[in-house]
């Protein structure tokens, strides 16, 4: 069997198997041109990279039903005020103080009025002026759309919302914004219409528009005529060619989303929604008062993790962070054990870590609001993203190299990939692309992070001396077996650690039944699993990655995820899971700085 290998590691084509066919997973990418100028070659650039990135999307049993593509583009203007005079006969203000949106609706007729009618209601009852739905052109049958696309395809709109006077450009982002969470919330979960989950606002905004679907790389362009047409010019263009994973494809799952696209999986994704929805009963601003409850629930239901990310990008730019800060919070570079890194951007890390936890891919994500647009690796840095940029100002970016055939190696000023944990920014009004290290030392020097933590954080070491239980030889055995350790435990996992400190290594995996389902006793902690997704990501050694491994973990009440105020660091700060007899009895026994603890019994009586 050996000589069926080729010399570049792919095997040779041998039975069914034949390297030709060899796939990757999702594909993400933009081009823009950095001074802002609007063309349409921008969005014929980004249908070329998008249909390059063809094989790094998914089909189903149909060639032509894919798992999911589209295009993100700034507001193209020009073509906006066309379609709006021909299709609605009206006039539309200028560029910022309208908002529009590609929204997916009901194919039953009365079900989609109805849908329409709730967001009219909506639009209306925030005080904004409804302008005109549009139906938006498609043409499945040019795009070779496949049936399993065809059977569950929405109906698809366009809606057009003016600005009240008076509003600020943010203002009215925000109004928008309460628009679509609450007429999704309401829509949505209405039992009463058997297509509601049909309804999806792809995107609302003044800035930016999403054409996407369940549709195959090559289909998104002629599914939309929209695109095709010369009056629709943009500085900036984002696609993503998608391969479904861990969900089933669907049409609201194509990205891009409202703000980003992403390659890649949230590993952590269940314990950030729970804490996302934890958040809920404490977050509080000033920007929106009370009505920050129509925001509610911040990650929507049936999303992704893509689109769960994107709930919560687009909550903290909507409360008042900028996009590269929001970013920040949720994908922080590796700053525990990277010596070199400064105290301020430091401190800015670790000040945030009291109030969110990381997004963990790995993940490439590229993200923009219209103003900005960027790309980050998450702080393990295992999805490619390369980038370009050329002397007749435009900036390419994508999962690979050679996406755009077309640009002449001539006009390549720069070029390079992106680094974990590092952000790659343009900035339209700059025009520029704005380095890593600037982006946050300008975020870092804010406010003053390490004067906030020093004087709020809490130390296991700060707390009062507490008697402990000691060690007792007598009673161990009794204590080991109560807790569920076992013969095999401490030999081949606890000697292991404490003779070598380095983790057991066998051959066999683990066929013991789940901890839930045992007839035996089990370890406490045995009945709590690590989801990740089901794809080849490489295992990380806790001791050779050290400087992207940290088992810190601040505990306690936090503060308002909205607010930067000192008071949010006050919290415990615990470097690792493993507590000392002594530390033990002093946080059972603690009063310190207004914290105090208390006990809680987990044990029960022993059944007869």
């Amino acid at each position: 069997m050996s000589d069926i290998f080729s010399t570049h590691g792919l095997p040779k084509q041998y039975g069914l198997y034949d390297p030709n066919n060899e796939k990757d997973a999702c594909g993400v990418g933009f081009v823009a041109n950095i001074t802002g100028k609007r063309s349409h070659q921008i969005v014929l650039d980004a249908e070329t990279i998008l249909r390059n990135m063809d094989h790094r999307g998914a089909c189903g049993c149909e060639y032509n039903t894919g798992d999911g593509a589209g295009m993100l583009t700034g507001m193209p203007h020009d073509f906006m005020v066309k379609v709006a005079k021909s299709d609605l006969g009206v006039e539309l203000p200028e560029l910022g103080r309208y908002a529009s949106g590609i929204v997916f609706l009901p194919t039953d007729a009365s079900q989609r009025e109805r849908c329409i009618e709730v967001f009219n209601r909506f639009i209306e009852a925030q005080g904004q002026q409804l302008i005109g739905w549009r139906e938006v052109p498609t043409d499945a049958k040019a795009a070779e759309v496949g049936p399993t696309a065809l059977r569950s395809e929405p109906s698809v709109r366009q809606v057009f919302i003016a600005a009240a006077d008076g509003l600020t450009d943010d203002e009215f982002a925000r109004q928008v914004y309460l628009i679509r969470k609450q007429a999704t919330n309401e829509i949505r979960s209405d039992k009463s219409m058997p297509q509601a989950r049909m309804f999806y606002v792809n995107s609302l905004s003044p800035k930016v528009i999403v054409y996407k679907g369940m549709l195959m790389s090559w289909q998104v362009v002629p599914y939309y005529p929209d695109l095709a047409d010369p009056d629709f010019k943009t500085h900036l263009a984002m696609v993503h060619s998608r391969f479904s994973t861990n969900t089933f494809p669907s049409w609201d799952r194509a990205q891009p989303l409202r703000f980003m696209s992403h390659n890649g999986e949230i590993n952590t994704l269940r314990g950030n929604k729970n804490w996302m929805q934890a958040r809920q009963g404490t977050v509080q601003s000033q920007l929106f008062g009370d009505d920050i409850s129509k925001l509610f629930p911040i990650v929507e239901p049936d999303c992704s993790d893509s689109g769960t990310f994107d709930n919560v990008l687009e909550f903290l730019l909507m409360s008042g962070r900028s996009l590269q800060h929001a970013v920040m919070m949720m994908v922080p570079e590796a700053w525990q054990n990277h010596h070199t890194m400064s105290e301020e951007k430091r401190a800015f890390y670790e000040y945030h870590s009291t109030m969110m936890e990381p997004w963990d891919g790995p993940a490439s994500i590229v993200f923009t609001d219209g103003k900005y647009i960027g790309a980050v690796l998450d702080r393990n840095g295992l999805r490619p993203s390369r980038y370009y940029l050329t002397s007749d100002q435009r900036v390419i970016m994508a999962s690979e190299v050679g996406v755009l055939p077309t640009v002449d190696p001539a006009t390549v000023v720069e070029k390079g990939r992106l680094q974990p944990g590092r952000i790659f920014l343009i900035d339209f009004e700059a025009q520029r692309l704005i380095p890593d290290e600037e982006v946050k030392s300008e975020m870092a020097s804010r406010y003053p992070f390490g004067d906030w933590i020093r004087k709020e954080r809490i130390l296991l070491k700060d707390l009062p001396a507490a008697e402990a239980i000691g060690f007792e030889p007598d009673t161990l055995l009794q204590r080991m077996q109560s807790f569920g350790y076992t013969f095999e435990t401490s030999q081949f996992m606890l000697l292991p650690l404490i003779r070598a400190k380095k983790d057991p290594i066998g051959s066999m995996g683990n066929d013991a039944a789940l901890a839930c389902l045992s007839d035996q006793p089990r370890m406490l902690y045995d009945y709590f699993k690590q989801l990740f997704a089901q794809v080849t990501n490489p295992a990380i050694d806790s001791i050779r990655e050290e400087i992207v491994m940290s088992l810190e973990c601040y505990i306690g009440p936090e503060g308002n995820l909205l607010e930067a105020e000192a008071s949010d660091c006050h919290r415990l700060l615990v470097p690792h899971p493993i507590l000392t007899n002594e530390e033990l009895a002093s946080l059972k026994h603690m009063d310190h700085r207004g914290w105090k603890t208390k006990t809680i019994d987990i044990t029960w009586d022993r059944a007869e």
